[in-house]
């Protein structure tokens, strides 16, 4: 790809970047959120055809000019969006084939279809039917579906767009493992990731990209190419800190915690025998932030919405308390009444109104406040949105604009600015970073850590145990739906992590003395 431009309504996306890939290499593309990496990758694909963008793509040494991305992918180019295009209701045969079916006289061939579906999903390693329905699997599944897919249009070159953003360690491993066998099979790859450790190990080379421009391409198998590197072309600056100095709490605690959640117990919403959350207990302390890692269907996030406004399952039983009162959080509008705010893993269909503007995001969960007589101040409104803009260095060209149009990096903290305008005493913080570059990760930590230093209690979960560690006073693990396990930060590694995230049964806890006995950080 040589000289490439791209410019959206006031924006311009790309500036003669240049993208040169091997033949059978594993190529990352790399770049804060807004860097343009999708955008290339878009032109690349036909998603933006020729015509609308300036500069040369040439493939296996001709030019092309995709109209659509159909034409790409006769080209044997595909691309695997980070949001899946799959169709839950449909069987995995039929996703794979949706589209080029394979068919005789305008009848689908079943038998033909099935049995080229199950010859790719045994490629891709996933021992699935192909009449298995694609909402009836796990998104790791999913991902596999959709290089099945791609190598069923015959595959030369596989763009991933952050293909283990939602993925755990287990299945991303796997997932890369694949990647390099696909290399082997003569497949060329192109991988958009913000996660630096998996580029190393399944990437030969890297382009890093930022503000729209080229800024280097680096041998990943050089002695030179060290991930301080990587970050200090993607940010501009060098980041020797991944995270805020915590500066612990001076103060003993409350007589009792901002938030504790006793014997809290959910079933599942379809599956009436089983227990999602068995018998949760835990509490977090003002100023405090506290962490929950677990492995993928551990429970962390069915507790997070069954204790906000039992948004997830089925009730059991179990207390919620604020500041040692038994507090009513049946409905989202009590657990916002009660000061609770819940910051959810999945902003795009969950925390945003994509369709909408900066401002009214930002003012979601503050209407009642904002409203004179039922109407809504919209000039406090706007000024109160502009203040977030500045101090959250939200990058949008002003605040009225779609919030469908910012990075993944930027709508999270659009999220975050909805949830401090409420001003809750209590956070609890999903995946927070999930799909966001290391700049974007540390501007999001530091309003992590001044909101605990505020005196707010902060309940943290994260899939990524480093930033557990660098970022907690203390750590939960929990384990098929229970605490398994509780760290404080001076004893808790990401060894000792793991091994209470693989306990099935809660391992006895450490007593923790009175307030007057001493300090959190000395439990």
């Amino acid at each position: 790809m040589r000289s490439i431009g791209k410019t959206f309504p006031g924006v311009k996306a790309l500036s003669g970047v240049n993208l040169r890939v091997g033949r059978g290499e594993v190529h990352a593309l790399c770049g804060e959120n807004g860097a343009g990496k999708s955008t290339l990758m878009k032109v690349l694909s036909g998603v933006h055809p020729h015509g609308s963008y300036e500069g040369e793509i040439r493939y296996e040494g001709e030019e092309c000019r995709f109209r659509d991305i159909r034409a790409s992918e006769r080209r044997g180019i595909v691309i695997i969006h980070q949001e899946l295009a799959l169709v839950p209701q449909l069987s995995i045969a039929e996703n794979i084939f949706l589209g080029h079916e394979s068919a005789r006289r305008g009848v689908i061939a079943w038998p033909e279809t099935l049995r080229r579906a199950a010859a790719l999903l045994r490629r891709v390693g996933l021992d699935e039917h192909p009449r298995t329905r694609v909402a009836d699997i796990g998104v790791s599944k999913q991902q596999l579906v959709e290089i099945a897919k791609a190598l069923a249009k015959d595959v030369g070159l596989l763009i991933l767009d952050e293909p283990t953003a939602a993925l755990n360690d287990e299945d991303s491993a796997q997932l890369l493992e694949l990647i390099r066998e696909l290399k082997g099979q003569g497949i060329t790859s192109i991988i958009i990731s913000h996660k630096l450790n998996e580029i190393a190990r399944v990437a030969d080379s890297v382009t890093i990209l930022r503000d729209g421009r080229t800024v280097e391409t680096l041998d990943l198998g050089a002695p030179e190419t060290t991930e301080e590197r990587i970050i200090r072309g993607m940010v501009g600056r060098s980041l020797d800190n991944r995270f805020p100095d915590r500066t612990p709490r001076t103060t003993p605690p409350a007589p009792a915690p901002a938030l504790e959640i006793r014997d809290w117990t959910v079933g599942h919403p379809v599956d009436h025998q089983r227990k999602v959350v068995d018998g949760v207990s835990l509490r977090v302390e003002r100023g405090e932030i506290v962490g929950i890692a677990g492995l993928m269907g551990a429970g962390r996030t069915e507790l997070a919405m069954s204790v906000f406004g039992r948004s997830y399952g089925r009730y059991l039983s179990g207390t919620v308390l604020r500041d040692g009162t038994e507090t009513r959080t049946r409905t989202v509008p009590e657990a916002v009444e009660a000061g609770i705010a819940y910051v959810t893993e999945d902003r795009k269909h969950y925390g945003l109104n994509l369709q909408d503007s900066v401002t009214r995001n930002i003012s979601l969960a503050s209407l009642p406040r904002l409203a004179r007589r039922g109407v809504v101040d919209s000039h406090r409104e706007r000024v109160l949105a502009e203040g977030f803009r500045r101090t959250m260095n939200i990058r949008a060209r002003n605040v009225l604009e779609q919030v469908g149009r910012l990075s993944g990096g930027n709508q999270q903290k659009v999220v975050l600015s909805k949830w401090i305008l409420a001003g809750p005493e209590v956070l609890i913080l999903d995946e927070p970073t999930r799909g966001v570059d290391v700049g974007a990760k540390y501007e999001i930590y530091t309003v992590i850590d001044r909101l605990a230093a505020e005196g707010r209690a902060v309940l943290m979960i994260s899939s990524e145990l480093p930033e557990l560690l660098g970022m907690c006073d203390r750590v939960y693990t929990m384990a098929a739906g229970r605490v398994t396990g509780e760290s404080s930060r001076s004893e808790a590694d990401q060894e000792l992590l793991m091994r209470y995230m693989t306990h099935d049964t809660a391992v006895p806890a450490p007593r923790h003395p009175a307030p007057h006995e001493g300090l959190p950080d000395e439990h």
